[in-house]
């Protein structure tokens, strides 16, 4: 009988050890769970990286939805920067999902609602920022667009308040002989402008961020930013390819050049196809 006893007393212990460990197991995982979850609703900014990426209370980092904003050494940088953290550090904002819950450095895409206020809106309308969509995030596209026309059209903010290109590099007036709006009659603007022109023929002028050849041998010029974060490339398809001038990629790398032709969106970004040499001038 004692023995019997001990034996239960034995069971119980081991069966309680085993439920308390289970539950604190279970209050493990689901913590992790928590903290490792998509974040939506209410969250407090607690850093703000630049212009377009903050980091929210449990350490996720947000990208903003619907904007590019500059990156260090470039011109709006500082100042995209600056704002967005008056706007929204140390608040409580709302993280409003679209389509897309991630990009590929792992942030997580939202609109910032701060008191019924669209952050990324506010941003392009202070000139702060441009309108940046992807096929699949697409909720504001029609007004952080007019936003960025309008903020254009009124010469608002960092980007569109006359400010030139800080870099060394970039700092010479360029001259230009054959693509201008005079000899061509065609509007010359900006190659983070291209994406509010798709269908129409414009000569885009920017800087080659970087290039490169694929293995099928069509080239790919990007614009502001290396791929994936730029925002305009231009492409010479292989058939193409022996018009110009030899390894183009490595000619046209790091210089400021225009670019002419009727603008098409690819994969969410726009892009002009070259076939010919004289659609391409670098600038002197």
């Amino acid at each position: 009988m004692a023995k019997n006893r001990k034996n239960k007393l034995y069971l119980l212990i081991i069966s309680t050890a085993l439920i308390i460990g289970g539950v604190f197991v279970y209050f493990i995982i689901s913590r992790d769970n928590q903290s490792n979850s998509s974040p939506v609703g209410a969250k407090t900014v607690t850093k703000v990286i630049d212009g377009d990426t903050v980091i929210v209370e449990g350490g996720a980092s947000v990208r903003l939805l619907g904007i590019d904003a500059d990156e260090k050494s470039y011109p709006c940088y500082d100042a995209a920067k600056n704002r967005l953290e008056e706007l929204v550090l140390g608040k409580e904002v709302v993280l409003e999902k679209d389509q897309s819950d991630q990009d590929q450095y792992k942030r997580y895409l939202r609109y910032l609602i701060l008191d019924d206020q669209n952050i990324d809106l506010q941003l392009v309308e202070e000139g702060l920022a441009v309108a940046r969509f992807s096929p699949e995030n697409q909720k504001y596209k029609e007004k952080i667009q007019k936003a960025e026309t309008a903020a254009k059209e009124k010469k608002i903010g960092c980007k569109w308040g006359g400010v030139t290109l800080p870099r060394e590099e970039t700092k010479t007036e360029f001259k230009w002989e054959k693509l201008t709006a005079e000899a061509t009659g065609l509007e010359v603007i900006g190659d983070c402008q291209a994406g509010n022109f798709s269908g129409k023929e414009k000569i885009i002028e920017g800087k080659v961020a970087d290039a490169y050849k694929s293995k099928t041998n069509t080239v790919f010029i990007n614009f502001d930013k290396p791929y994936p974060n730029h925002c305009f490339v231009a492409v010479i398809f292989s058939s193409n390819l022996y018009k110009f001038i030899e390894n183009p990629e490595k000619y046209y790398a790091n210089k400021t050049v225009r670019i002419k032709g009727v603008i098409k969106e690819y994969e969410g970004k726009p892009e002009v196809i070259l076939s010919d040499p004289s659609q391409i001038e670098v600038g002197e």
